[in-house]
Parts: C-alpha cells; structure tokens; sequence
C-alpha cells in the first residue's frame, strides 16, 4: 500500500491523468449518463468513461442524446469505437466540443457487432490499423488519446500479440493502455462469457509495464474489491473496475480515500439521496423516466437491512407510469435513510 501512496503523491506524468488512476470501466448499457452521475456523487476522482460510441453514431446520430452529460462527471472519458481513421478523427474532434477529458479507442469488446463492424477486440490482429486509427486521432485533439485492449484473441500468443499492438499505438502517439487481462474468443463465446471464461493473466500486464517503465499502463478484469485495486496498483499505474463498481456501488465511495488522500468518512446517503431526488425530477421534466436512472442504483446497499426492499421498490415501482422522484426516497427509507426530502415529497 505504500508504493500506492508514493505513487499517488507523484507529479502527472506523460500527458495523462497522473498516478494513480483509479476509473470505472466503460460497459456496454450500463455506464450511461445517469450512471456516471450516481458514481460521480461517490467518488470525485475517479476517471468515468461512456459506454462505447461507435464513430459513425457520433458523427450521424443524435449527438446530445449520445454524447451529452452532466458537468459534475469531470473526468470523463469518452470510449469510441471504429476502424476508419478519418472517421475516427471526426469522432474525436466532436467529442472535443462535448469537453471530454480523454478519448479512448475500444480494442477489446467481442461482440458479434463490433465483429461485423471490424472493431473492437478483432482488432487486436491488425495493429497497424490501430496504429493509424490513433494517429489520426490524436491528430485531432488536444486532449490525451488512449487504448483499452485485451492481451489478445482466438489463438495469438499474448506475449507477442499484446507487445506489437503496445508497440505501435505508442509509437503513433497513444498517451495510455489500459490493459483487460484476458484473450477475447471471438468464435465460440459470448460476450457475457468472454469477461469469465478466459483466465485471467494479470502477470502479462505486470510484464508490459515492465517493458515500458515510463508509459502508462493500467489494468482491468476480475478486480473484485478495492484491496484487489490496491494490490493492481503495486505493479501498473491505474486499475479499472467494471462489474464491481457497478453491481456494489458502495464501494466507490471509499475510492478517494484509499488512493487520493481524501479523510476517511461514512458516505453521506441523504446528500445521495437528494441529489438523485432533483437529478430525477429534471430528467422527468424533459421527458425521461424514472427507470432510466434508478436501474443503475440496484446494487447501492448490497448487504445492507432492508436492501431486498430497496431492490424491489427500484424494480417496481421505479417503472410504474407517473413515477417520480419521490420512489427514490421511499427505497432508501427501506434502509433506514430518511429526512427532509421524503417528508417533503409526501
């Protein structure tokens, strides 16, 4: 733990957000706008990243409805994916006029859609193209250009596979690696399977950070807890949690304290509590709903008395017609957080 405190009182370094970097993962689905909101009122330093873009969405879609976010997410990364260097560019210069803190290329997701698309983790075999993709990009921004990958897919040899797309995007200019300690198997598995089935190899990210002593690289992929991130952080410069911060969002809330020096202090729930009360209640005005935003705060209190309640006033009455933010209150009274906001929404 001492080399993580040494290494959080560093000086930034190489373009990026400085070491430490603890972040929550960019996920498919989950880590939307409101997601990102609730994690934010957690932890203030935490890197947070936007499910992936495809560029082609960026460029041609809905841009507010797909890009937009609030203020208070700062940092925030915007994950693109693609294969088109030009289009790559276009992506990153619009997601420059959104603010974004960092832009990141996705070379790790196995999905059938990405597969189609020629992005994401079946890029691991074309280096050179990522190469490209990410000197284009960093081309166009003013901001730091950075890659998630994993050590390889189907059958390359994660020692050779993981140095030359390493090798390449840093000498095109990427200014991070974050690294998802397992092979993606593009033939055979899901992408559900693709984050359990393949072993984790933690020591092959250990090894490339050895390689490259001076260049960022952080590590994500089964990191359970934060004594794990911990552990993670004694041998690379940021670690990256996923399914963990997302399915026991509690422990975000010790994020600053155990890796930024921020004093040791129980959450503040009714300060959550009221800001995901007004949060809801604009998102309701401009015509959103409720369960847009109370599915991402299932997993707040696991373990918790009267958590099974909580879940279940989220689940249901969270998606009723006319729900409002007053649902939000009644769920955290289900775990014995009360106040003023409930009282006043009755």
């Amino acid at each position: 733990m001492q080399a993580v405190q040494d290494s959080a009182a560093s000086v930034k370094a190489d373009g990026y957000f400085g070491r430490p970097v603890f972040a929550v993962a960019p996920m498919i689905d989950w880590t939307d706008r409101h997601c990102r909101y609730l994690h934010r009122l957690l932890t203030k330093n935490a890197v947070l990243y936007t499910e992936m873009i495809v560029a082609d969405a960026a460029i041609h879609g809905k841009r507010e409805r797909l890009l937009g976010y609030d203020a208070s997410e700062h940092p925030v990364a915007l994950q693109l994916g693609g294969s088109d260097p030009a289009k790559l560019a276009e992506a990153t210069r619009i997601g420059l006029d959104f603010g974004y803190d960092e832009i990141n290329l996705n070379v790790g997701c196995p999905s059938d859609r990405v597969q189609s698309g020629t992005f994401g983790a079946c890029l691991m075999q074309t280096p050179d193209v990522v190469a490209a993709c990410i000197a284009a990009m960093k081309a166009a921004s003013s901001v730091p250009v950075t890659v998630k990958c994993r050590i390889g897919v189907d059958e390359q040899d994660p020692e050779t596979a993981l140095d030359a797309l390493a090798e390449r995007v840093l000498d095109a200019g990427a200014d991070a690696l974050w690294v998802h300690a397992r092979k993606a198997w593009l033939k055979g598995l899901s992408p559900k399977e693709n984050r359990e089935i393949p072993p984790l190899d933690y020591d092959r990210v250990y090894r490339l950070k050895q390689k490259y002593p001076n260049v960022f690289i952080g590590i994500n992929g089964g990191i359970a807890d934060l004594n794990q991130a911990a552990e993670h952080l004694i041998h690379v410069d940021g670690v990256m949690l996923g399914r963990a911060a997302y399915h026991t969002t509690a422990i975000l809330a010790d994020v600053d304290h155990r890796f930024f020096g921020a004093p040791a202090a129980e959450p503040d729930w009714h300060f959550v509590r009221d800001a995901m009360m007004e949060y809801a209640d604009r998102h309701i005005a401009a015509g959103g709903r409720l369960g847009n935003i109370t599915r991402h705060m299932i997993g707040l209190f696991v373990g918790i008395d009267g958590a099974r309640r909580y879940r279940q006033i989220l689940s249901t009455d969270a998606n009723r017609p006319g729900a409002g933010p007053e649902v939000i209150a009644s769920a955290f009274a289900a775990v014995g957080i009360g106040g003023a906001m409930e009282d006043a929404a009755e």
